[in-house]
């Protein structure tokens, strides 16, 4: 069976005050601007090997905008965009991009927009950007935060493990784990990737009517100190951290949660396992095992349970739903919070 898609390339997210965002991503995350758009503002971690892995667009509200996957090559993207089809979703093409190729889009159904696309230009650095090591394409930040890349995108889904089934059957996810409550079997969270990583997509259970929500998106560091460093170069500058610096039980990830101006939640990690096993079966955390914190003793802060855009009160009071299947509904992090 071919392999489809080989990592999660970028991410385009909205705010009602553009410039506001782009001062906070370059000037306290040390993010770089490489080109404006229509209207779009696109941004570069040091370590990225395309032109942008963040973009800023207007909205009314903070929101994910689209998720984007580059395939493992052109008949990927066209064996991709058939399976999309047989599902009965629409398929949208467009013939460029800001600095890829052919691409498409669809709406997944629990209505997140993804694209996918194989050709891109590789970024190479120039004059002060550029970097004395072949590899790199572009030379080491040290401003800020200064994360090397982009790392995954968590989402909010009514059914996580049918969000996970679905975009395993379709686009060839790997399944890894999944959180189950302690109290009852509720699925609260499940991670999947399209490599060796843990996840580069995470799935959270949302209780509400509003579809494409996600929870938050995450940058790399390179190592456990970089990430210390971090928070205490964000927390110089004003910034608060919502959660961490800890280590998840799934994922085995050391992490850190803070906001930017519009209120959207972005995490910086390092660490965690790789993992190279072609007949994984996922495995099943509770938040007794540790699920969320590798120690078992850290207490998440009632803030990570928000969701963007914000939804309506969710509607888990029918009569013969089981308490603990009503509480994740209702608040799917209370005793979970996980990454």
């Amino acid at each position: 069976m071919i392999k489809l898609l080989s990592h999660l390339s970028h991410l385009e997210i909205t705010t009602p005050d553009v410039e506001a965002s782009v001062r906070f991503y370059t000037e306290q995350v040390g993010l770089r601007e490489s080109g404006r758009e229509n209207g779009v503002v696109y941004l570069r971690s040091w370590g990225d090997y395309y032109h942008y892995s963040l973009a800023i667009s207007e909205g009314p509200e903070p929101s994910l905008a689209s998720m984007a996957w580059r395939t493992t090559s052109a008949e990927a993207l066209e064996e991709a965009a058939r399976r999309v089809e047989a599902k009965g979703v629409d398929v949208v093409w467009s013939e460029q991009g800001f600095h890829h190729g052919r691409s498409f889009r669809f709406v997944g159904p629990w209505g997140h927009t993804m694209d996918l696309f194989w050709e891109v230009d590789k970024y190479a650095g120039e004059g002060d950007q550029a970097s004395i090591f072949p590899d790199r394409p572009e030379r080491r930040s040290r401003h800020a935060v200064a994360p090397r890349q982009l790392d995954h995108v968590t989402v909010a889904a009514s059914d996580v493990r049918g969000f996970a089934d679905w975009y395993s059957e379709v686009l060839g996810f790997r399944i890894m784990a999944h959180t189950v409550l302690d109290e009852a079997p509720v699925t609260v969270f499940t991670v999947i990737t399209t490599n060796e990583k843990s996840h580069d997509l995470g799935i959270v259970l949302d209780g509400s009517s509003r579809p494409g929500r996600i929870n938050h998106f995450a940058f790399w560091v390179d190592t456990r100190e970089d990430l210390l460093q971090a928070a205490d170069v964000l927390m110089e500058n004003g910034t608060d951290i919502e959660y961490g610096p800890s280590i998840h039980g799934v994922g085995e990830q050391n992490f850190l949660y803070f906001r930017d101006p519009s209120t959207m939640r972005i995490e910086v990690n390092t660490g965690g396992y790789r993992n190279y096993v072609p007949d994984w079966e996922p495995r099943v955390w509770t938040p007794s095992t540790g699920s969320n914190s590798i120690y078992r003793n850290s207490v998440m802060p009632m803030s990570m349970t928000e969701s963007f855009p914000p939804a309506p009160e969710p509607s888990a009071t029918e009569e013969g739903v089981h308490p603990a299947t009503r509480e994740a509904l209702l608040n799917p992090y209370a005793r979970l919070g996980q990454g």
